[in-house]
């Protein structure tokens, strides 16, 4: 054994101790209701792919003529002839859609959080964000230099205490607009309203908000009537609801060019394949005239709450795809993953430090590509484990 593994090994066992140890299981199958893993079919209830348009025959379509026509890989940066027109024409498409100016297309949307953060704040500026934003923002907020705050979760109160204190030249406020582990929406309006007040800037990752809420698919910007002023910075993934891959920022032409020159990550990186932008301009067209993909999320949302609420499960107050049932032993939500994984689904299991300690969750995701009988199998599965169920 090397020095190097002696010196990592103990944190991998302790880890392990712990149940925290995470591992990857080889999907053989589109992401789908149904998929293959290692050889057997399950039931997914634990894909972010909300609409299911990750294997539309339309997406699927628009990505093969893209490689037709671009190969693969863009081969270059965004600044050094990796743009392609199906990136800039993706660019345009998601500005209207957004009601902005202009959008910028990421690799990722970990890039997209850290890149925008530290172009936007720096050493002598204030950055303020919910305890309960995803990594990538903490991540983003720490590397930027800037004064790092962070506000009590979805509390404008407590965002405006940090703000009255803070003679920051410039003050970033960060938050997620449907917070990942939890499915709750952002208390957008009250935010915006503490961030005018301050002379604050806004940012929202709308992540698992996007082609989900709104009426057509906008978001929690569209879902509480936000403008481009009240939300300078919006910020979208395009592998959840929109089913392909990458992220995007959209803004002013002011922002997007101070992105394009000054966000790292989108400089320093090669940009994402053609064909994958071809594919999401297809995916965002079903995402703008299918609403019926949302309505009957929306109905399996409820269906599910009903059937888990009426069997004793613990559920956290979510509106969205995601529907965490509280188990609270990191030991026990990885037994019951288990259990449910025998019974042929699969669900998130959810531990920290991803979550506070003792809050230990099953992280359901529901996708229109479900069926009502399928959302009852999952929660008849649930009930029957006792450790699902609320003690009376």
């Amino acid at each position: 054994m090397t020095d190097l593994d002696a010196t990592l090994k103990p944190a991998l066992l302790k880890r392990q101790q712990q149940h925290l140890y995470r591992e990857r299981h080889n999907l053989m199958s589109p992401q789908a209701a149904q998929v293959s893993v290692g050889g057997r079919s399950y039931l997914s209830f634990c894909s972010n792919d909300y609409l299911g348009l990750a294997n539309h025959p339309d997406v699927v379509a628009a990505f093969q003529r893209g490689a037709d026509q671009y190969g693969v890989g863009s081969g270059a940066s965004h600044l050094i002839y990796g743009h392609s027109h199906e990136h800039h024409q993706l660019e345009e498409e998601l500005a209207a859609f957004t009601g902005r100016a202009r959008a910028l297309v990421f690799s990722t949307g970990y890039m997209a959080n850290l890149g925008v953060i530290q172009a936007l704040v720096s050493k002598g500026d204030a950055v303020f964000e919910d305890r309960l934003n995803h990594a990538s923002l903490l991540d983003g907020g720490l590397a930027s230099g800037a004064a790092f705050k962070r506000y009590r979760h979805n509390s404008p109160d407590d965002l405006n205490r940090l703000l009255e204190k803070t003679s920051a030249r410039r003050k970033l406020v960060v938050t997620d607009g449907v917070f990942s582990m939890d499915g709750d929406l952002v208390n957008l309006s009250e935010l915006t309203s503490v961030c005018r007040h301050h002379n604050a800037w806004l940012m929202v990752d709308d992540a698992h908000g996007f082609a989900v809420l709104g009426k057509n698919g906008g978001g929690v910007a569209e879902h509480f009537a936000a403008s481009a002023e009240d939300v300078p910075v919006l910020m979208g993934t395009l592998g959840k609801g929109f089913g392909t891959f990458g992220a995007f920022v959209a803004g002013s032409e002011t922002l997007i060019e101070t992105l394009i020159q000054f966000a790292r990550s989108y400089i320093y990186t090669t940009a994402l394949p053609p064909a994958v932008a071809a594919a999401t301009r297809a995916s965002l067209q079903i995402v703008r005239g299918d609403s019926e993909r949302r309505e009957k999320l929306q109905a399996l949302i409820q269906r599910f709450r009903s059937g888990a609420q009426s069997a004793g499960c613990q559920l956290m107050p979510s509106s969205t795809p995601i529907q965490p049932v509280l188990l609270h032993s990191d030991q026990s939500v990885m037994a019951v993953a288990g259990q449910l994984r025998e019974k042929g689904f699969l669900v998130g299991a959810i531990r920290p430090p991803t979550v506070p300690a003792g809050t230990a969750r099953l992280r359901i995701t529901l996708s229109a590509a479900h069926s009502q009988q399928q959302v009852d199998a999952l929660v008849t599965a649930i009930a029957d484990i006792p450790e699902c169920v609320v003690k009376q």
